[in-house]
């Protein structure tokens, strides 16, 4: 699989990161660990999740999906080959949202301790908590480096201005910086005057800002559970607008030109964009895991990814 660096770090990650949200809940135990070896056998070694996966699940109560990873990384003895990466900040159970450093030092203890692994190759902000002193935050961040319980730090759901203010305090008090940012991003765009309150949609901005800082943008939500290929899933409301039907009808053509679905010209569109993204992907089944890995395995025309960025646009 292809890799990438990761921000300003000398970390090279996975071109495809995987999305282990409802490892150990909506997928068992043994789903999901062929999910896993299927997507490591592909070379893969960029693994996404947070504390609160899935407390909203039937039976969840958070943690299942990092409890699930510690077992199969002490079964498989792959932890040194892994790129983990997980999150704080979100609420679940009685614990709050915040960024406050007590709670970020709590959950990272609690977290490690669920996975059985001494440290976090990446820890997120998972929501900017307007709140607490971003200050505190960072410094709280810089601590669990200083303790050796985590290597690289990054944001997500955060805007432009409060990363620039976090990279400003990081950098007058010589700590650990955001390296990347994950935040909801698809191929549709939003409609104007909607959001995805409380996630932030990544915007023409924040890839500018990743553009000439270096910071990684990494997408969630990428393919949206499944809307531009499957009859019974549908776009969420907020992105329903005659732009989007002509962007939607030409991933389908592209996609009907190389032989390929229109779920691989998303990801293909979004790691051959400006900056590269990183797609997070996720998958119920190995046949739809494979057809995310596959996507990498050919690039789009100039011609093509011309056609996709202008479609929609007004002639």
């Amino acid at each position: 699989m292809k890799t990438q660096q990761l921000g300003n770090t000398s970390e090279d990650v996975s071109a495809l990161c995987l999305g282990a949200m409802y490892l150990g809940t909506r997928q068992d135990k043994a789903t999901s660990f062929r999910l896993l070896d299927q997507y490591v056998e592909a070379g893969g070694t960029f693994i996404d999740t947070a504390n609160i996966y899935s407390h909203w699940s039937q039976g969840g109560r958070g943690g299942e999906s990092e409890t699930l990873l510690g077992e199969w990384m002490r079964e498989r003895r792959n932890r040194t080959k892994i790129f983990m990466a997980s999150k704080v900040g979100f609420e679940y159970g009685s614990v709050p949202r915040s960024l406050k450093p007590e709670l970020i030092e709590e959950e990272c203890n609690k977290s490690l301790k669920r996975m059985g692994i001494e440290t976090f190759d990446l820890y997120y902000a998972h929501v900017d908590d307007r709140a607490t002193s971003l200050e505190d935050t960072m410094r709280a961040f810089e601590r669990l480096v200083h303790k050796g319980k985590v290597r690289c730090v990054g944001a997500s759901n955060y805007v432009p201005w409060r990363l620039e203010q976090a990279h400003w305090f990081s950098r007058i008090n010589g700590w650990s910086d955001f390296c990347c940012v994950q935040q909801h991003y698809t191929y549709l765009q939003l409609r104007p005057g909607t959001n995805v309150s409380p996630q932030e949609f990544a915007t023409d901005e924040l890839k500018d800002y990743c553009r000439n800082t270096g910071m990684t943008l990494l997408a969630y939500s990428v393919l949206q559970s499944g809307a531009y290929t499957r009859d019974d899933r549908s776009f969420n409301e907020k992105f329903a607008m005659p732009d989007n039907q002509a962007r939607l009808a030409t991933v389908r053509e592209i996609a009907a030109e190389t032989g390929s679905t229109p779920n691989q010209v998303v990801l293909r569109w979004m790691r051959q964009s400006s900056p590269a993204i990183i797609p997070l992907i996720a998958a119920s089944s190995e046949e739809q895991l494979r057809e995310n890995i596959d996507a990498l395995n050919a690039d789009l025309s100039p011609e093509h990814m011309q056609r996709l960025n202008k479609a929609g646009l007004p002639v």
